[in-house]
């Protein structure tokens, strides 16, 4: 699968895909045809796939599909979302500001 194609056809394809090898004579079943889809699709999809095998959610293959598109639909709206990386730096390479005398507010005298 592409990063920007819609999910809905890469589902559609790999549910027949599955199917024509269920014709030849070799039953993938629920649970393996689950792993196939999974392991097809993106990296974006990571959080839903630990949702689902962490809720131990069984559904059939055209449920997926809708759950997926519904799932795609959700990360469009959320957009992305800005992250705020903080690292603790001891200034290594950069030039200190020199200090100014203090005079606490007194007149030198000469």
């Amino acid at each position: 699968m592409v990063e920007g194609t819609p999910v809905g056809t890469h589902i559609l394809k790999t549910i027949g895909y599955i199917e024509s090898i269920e014709k030849l004579g070799f039953s993938l079943g629920e649970e393996l045809a689950t792993i196939v889809i999974m392991q097809s699709s993106l990296d974006s999809f990571s959080q839903f796939f630990i949702n689902f095998n962490t809720n131990g959610i069984n559904k059939t293959l055209p449920q997926w599909l809708n759950m997926l598109q519904t799932t795609e639909s959700n990360m469009k709206k959320a957009g992305l979302k800005p992250i705020l990386m903080v690292c603790k730096d001891k200034g290594k390479g950069k030039a200190k500001a020199k200090a100014k005398p203090k005079d606490n507010g007194k007149a030198k005298l000469n």
